[in-house]
Parts: structure tokens; sequence; C-alpha cells
């Protein structure tokens, strides 16, 4: 089961990826993480990534799909995957098809609204880094974190009018690899409007009727 999760920020396909990952056994793989794990085995890879992230830089289509190439041939891959954050560019989605044969994209959509809400209503703690959201997990004492008391911030590009450029910036940045699947009748649209627990059943659902699991 080779799957692809993409959506805007604020979606949640990271949660949603994490909880699938572990009903079904098989890795949720982030180019993140692969960059935080080559940077951290010190490999010649991880320190070209490094250059690049220290400079603030976009790493180049040609390292982040080499990276993608080496994750994706380890051991924990052989039964599947779910790809969260790459592709991100029409290239690494072409050249992605040239390494590996993908089953499913799960492509997460939802109003803006809700993203927006969901959003600009997270706080940060300045002194531990809990999170908590004004409304779906709000502190004891407004304002105050939980854990240790600590101040509770909001992020700068948590901020609605940040949020809907960031929207923007990606439905066209993304909307080439979204025709490039659906052309290729492998992109499942998923509303993810509702809470997690629902969004993961869908999720199911989709990949029962496409075969992909026969729970």
């Amino acid at each position: 089961m080779r799957l692809v999760f993409i959506g805007p920020p604020g979606i949640g396909k990271g949660s949603y990826a994490s909880e699938l990952s572990k009903r079904y056994g098989i890795p949720h793989i982030s180019t993140g993480d692969i960059f935080r794990e080559e940077i951290k085995r010190g490999s010649e890879l991880g320190r070209l990534v490094k250059e690049y992230v220290e400079r603030g830089e976009l790493v180049p289509d040609e390292v982040v799909i080499e990276v993608v190439r080496r994750r994706l041939s380890m051991d924990d891959c052989k039964r599947g995957f779910i790809l969260d954050g790459f592709p991100r560019t029409l290239r690494q989605a072409i050249e992605l098809d040239r390494i590996v044969k993908i089953d499913l994209v799960l492509n997460f959509v939802a109003p803006d609204e809700v993203i927006i809400e969901r959003l600009s209503g997270r706080r940060i703690c300045r002194n531990c880094g809990a999170i908590y959201h004004v409304k779906f997990r709000p502190p004891r004492i407004p304002g105050r974190c939980d854990v240790c008391g600590g101040e509770l911030y909001q992020r700068e590009d948590d901020r609605p009018e940040v949020i809907r450029r960031r929207l923007e910036v990606y439905r066209e940045q993304m909307r080439p690899i979204i025709e490039y699947y659906r052309e290729r009748g492998i992109l499942v649209d998923v509303d993810a409007t509702g809470p997690i627990e629902e969004v993961v059943r869908k999720c199911i659902e989709v990949l029962r009727r496409y075969g992909l699991v026969r729970e």
C-alpha cells in the first residue's frame, strides 16, 4: 500500500497519516523527518541538506528526490508507506513515479474558513512548547500553559491574513501536481472538515474501495 497524502497547511494530513501508519504497520514518511534524519546521521546528503536549510533556501528538487529515493529503499517500506509533504513540484511527482508505483493519492480538502479556524486558534507555550487551541484544546487558565504555567502566544504565520496567503501559495504550487495525479486516475478527494477520527474512517473507506485493505 503505497500512498501519497496531499493537502493545504492546517488540514491535518500528518495526523491522519500517523493514525493509518499505526493501524496498518507502514511508515509515515515526511520530507521534514527525512531531512532531520539525514542531518542527524551526518551523511554527505545530510550535510548538503543542512547547508540549504541553514541558508533558509529551498532544497533543490534533485536533492529532495535523492533523499526520498534512499528512504523508500529501506526495509520498512517493503510493505508500503505513506508519503506526507512529497511531492511538492511536478518534477518531483514525475521522478517519484520512476522510483516506485504509487497506488493512491489522497487529497485532503476543507473550506478555507475551517483551516483558518484551526490554525488561527493555535497557541504555543513560550516556555515548554506545549500546543493548545482556543476552541478545540483550550488551557485551563486562558493564556497560560497547563504544563508549566508559561505564557501562550500565537505564531506570526498562524494569523488569519497570513494563512489566507499561505493557502493561495499552496493552491498555485500544487495545482499541476493535483492535475497530474487526477489525470492518472489515482487521486481521491477526502473531505477533512470533521474531527480526526471521522476523516480517518473516510480514508479507510477509500482504501477498501480501491482494494488496498480488506478489513
